[in-house]
Order: C-alpha cells, then structure tokens, then sequence
C-alpha cells in the first residue's frame, strides 16, 4: 500500500515537472542565465573597481574610473535590463521546440513583436540631475523591458506563441505561392495570416488598455501578477514551505528544480536584478530573500545543503561504505553538485536523512534572512553562479562582505551538527539490513 502510494505520487509528481509550459518555462531561465551572471559581474565590477572610493582610486583619476563605469553599465543594459525581451525569446523557442515546430524562427520573431506592442506609446522619464519628468513617445524605455517586465515577457512567450502555433497548423489561413520559391520565402507566406491575427489582437488589448483605461499591459501585468506573486513567494513563510516541498520532493527521486524552478525562478531571478540595479546606483536594497541569497545559504554543497553531511561522514563517520561515497562526492560538492551523495548514500527514499535534507537549508535561510534583516551581514546584491563554492560565494554574493563569509561558515558547521545523529541512524539501519537483523528486537 505505502509503495503503491510513493510511486502514484512519483509518477504524479513526475508528470506536472514535465508539463510542456513548466518545462519551457525552466528551460528558458536556464538559457538565460549566463547573461544574469554576467550582469551580476558587471555590478561587481562597478562597485568595487570601478568606484570613486575603491582602491583604484589612489591610482587613477575619479573621471578615468567613471568613464570605466560605463563599461558595466553597458553589459547590464543588454543583459539585466532587456530581461523582458530575453524571457519571451527564450519561452517562444523552448514552447516551439518542445512542440516539435521546425519553423522555430517564426514565434520568436511573432513574440517579440507583441512584446513590443504591449509597451506604452508614451511613458514618462526623469530628466538627469533633476527631479523633473518629461512625457516622450516612440521610445522603448530599459524600465519597462528589464526585471519590471519580466512577467509581461512571460505572458507573451506563452500565449502569444501557443497561439501563433495553434493558428500555423490551420491549413485555411496559409498561403500556398508554389514551387520554384526560397524555402524562406515560401514558410514566411505560409505564417503570414497566423502572424496578422497574433500581432493584432495584442495589439488590439494594448490599444484598448492605453486608450480608454490609461494603463497599459506591462503596468497592469506587474501589478496585478508580478507583485502579489512576490509577495507571496518571496515572503519568509511561503519561500521556506515552497523551498522545502521542492526539497521534500528531491527525496521521492523528483528533482526539485521541477517543483521549485518555475515557482520561484522569475520572482527570484526579478529579485536580484532589482537588487543589483539598486546596489549600482547606491540606493537601499529592496529584497533580502532573492536568487543568489538561496545559492548563499541553502544550496551549499547542493539541495539539502550536503556540504555538512560530508563534513560529518568525514569527522564522525566509520561505516567505510559512507566514506567512499563522501570521497567521490567531494569535488562535485564542492561545486553545489550533490547528485553522488543523493543517490549514492542515497538520501532519496531513506527516512533516516530526509529530515535534516529538508529542515537543514529552511533553518539556514531562516537564520540568514533575520541576519540580513537585523544588519548584521549584508544583503545578496550580485547574482552568482549556483556552483560558486561555499565561502566564495558568500563573498562575492554580498559585494565582499566578510561577515557574511563567517555566518556561512557557522551555518555549514551547524548543519554537519545537525545531519550527524541522523547519519548515526542511516548506518545502525543499513548495518542491520546487511546483516540480517531487525532493530529493536
């Protein structure tokens, strides 16, 4: 009955991470990644080299370090602030080729037009150096495609493109010119229709929005889904219990990246590029719980927060069996890839690791997020790689604040504490398993 139940809810589970749109969903943000991380280098750069109050100072001119300012600036333009235009590409590929669509060009192209559509035909702008604002027309502003419209970016890659698909397999509304015509000729007529409806009728919602209602679609998307969607997920509460249950489900053999990817992926992601924008400009830092402050203090040594059972089979452990296993996972987890250790010890089905694998990374955030909230260590402001190694990522993380470094240290040391009575347990067990015997008896 109990194995029947666990591989009903494996199977369940199993099924909702491969959901076409969750599955392009997580693709995408895995495709556009790099260029967050390469943002988060740019904003280090800037607020540590290239700061009128760094060390470079003493050797150069405040006019040279500002010129070299702009280097950053410009890297974070065409990554962290198109981040709107990045994520309907990336869903319009993904969704296509998960689709099986050989046009793959056709939806990309479509999306990024209806993006474009929904933006405001006149938007306000601050004049530099003053607080004065000015009304302006025809321009695409970076606050309206970066992090602000992330989620606009979402809704177009999904819907616009399952539309345009929908319609580009309707053989009625394709134009047939022939033979003898470039292939590329040929498949444009072929989605020309498909192309006008799409491209209309989201237009047609943008003009409605802006005309009568004085809003406009990215506006309207980012407040009423963007902000309540962060709100919650991003509230200490629902972060730890949608953190936990992806982790939760790591240990039924579901990767939590299918439960935990698309709930809090973008949010997080949306997190931390406000973060870095506000770090650059010297502003206060809105958001204490974003993606680099879960790679600081709940992803060390990977899900679970492993590096401290490692430590505590390395220190404590005899059972030669876990110590092999610990000398193969060690390099991989010092990198956050803890895959050996979860299927090797494993953790996956072993009711014996399941509770500090779960509770482990949720008490460390915990900690982490009072400790950022009281001041006594910085809040995350760079967006890091999730294999920086522990300590270094806390560093860099943070801007280099080594205050942070120390809790990091504290928290792993707390965390091999906590895994060691419950890998005492995991031994005595599988020790009576391969002898034979029955604990208690």
């Amino acid at each position: 009955m109990k194995d029947g139940f666990l591989e009903r809810f494996s199977v369940f589970a199993q099924k909702i991470g491969a959901q076409i749109h969750l599955r392009s969903l997580r693709d995408s943000f895995a495709t556009i990644m790099p260029l967050y991380i390469l943002a988060g280098l740019a904003t280090l750069l800037n607020n540590v080299f290239f700061t009128p109050d760094g060390f470079l100072a003493s050797i150069f001119l405040a006019s040279t370090i500002e010129k070299w300012r702009l280097w950053g600036n410009l890297i974070t333009n065409g990554t962290l602030n198109i981040s709107a235009v990045l994520v309907a590409v990336a869903l319009a590929y993904h969704l296509s080729s998960n689709r099986r669509v050989k046009n793959l060009i056709a939806p990309i192209i479509v999306a990024v037009s209806c993006l474009i559509v929904l933006l405001p035909a006149l938007d306000s702008v601050v004049v530099p150096g003053t607080k004065e604002t000015l009304m302006v027309s025809n321009v695409i502003l970076f606050s309206k495609i970066g992090t602000m419209g992330m989620f606009a970016g979402i809704f177009v890659g999904l819907f616009a493109t399952e539309l345009f698909l929908k319609l580009s397999k309707n053989k009625r509304l394709q134009i047939n010119i022939g033979q003898g015509v470039p292939p590329a000729v040929g498949q444009s007529f072929n989605i020309m229709i498909p192309a006008f409806i799409v491209i209309g009728l989201f237009s047609f919602m943008s003009f409605i929005l802006q005309a009568f209602l004085d809003t406009n679609c990215i506006t309207l998307i980012s407040t009423l889904i963007q902000e309540p969607l962060k709100t919650i997920n991003t509230s200490l509460p629902g972060y730890i219990l949608i953190y936990s249950f992806g982790n939760f489900f790591f240990t039924m053999g579901i990767h939590q990246a299918v439960i935990n990817g698309p709930l809090l992926d973008p949010i997080l992601l949306s997190n931390i590029s406000e973060n870095m924008i506000a770090y650059s400009q010297g502003a206060p830092i809105p958001n204490i719980i974003n993606y680099s402050f879960q790679s600081v203090y709940g992803l060390t040594g990977g899900t679970g927060n492993t590096i401290g059972l490692l430590i505590a089979i390395f220190l404590f452990s005899k059972y030669k069996v876990y110590r092999d296993i610990g000398k193969l996972a060690l390099a991989p987890g010092l990198f956050n890839i803890n895959e050996p250790v979860i299927f090797g010890i494993p953790i996956v089905f072993n009711i014996s690791l399941i509770i500090p694998f779960v509770l482990s990374p949720a008490i460390c955030l915990i900690i982490a997020y009072f400790a950022t909230a009281w001041g006594f260590i910085s809040p995350c402001v760079v967006l890091i790689p999730w294999t920086t190694p522990p300590i270094l990522s806390a560093f860099l993380a943070t801007g280099g604040d080594w205050r942070a470094v120390v809790l990091q240290i504290l928290l792993i040391s707390g965390t091999a504490l906590f895994y060691l009575p419950f890998l005492k347990m995991s031994e005595r067990i599988v020790k009576a398993e391969m002898e034979g015997k029955e604990l208690g008896k």
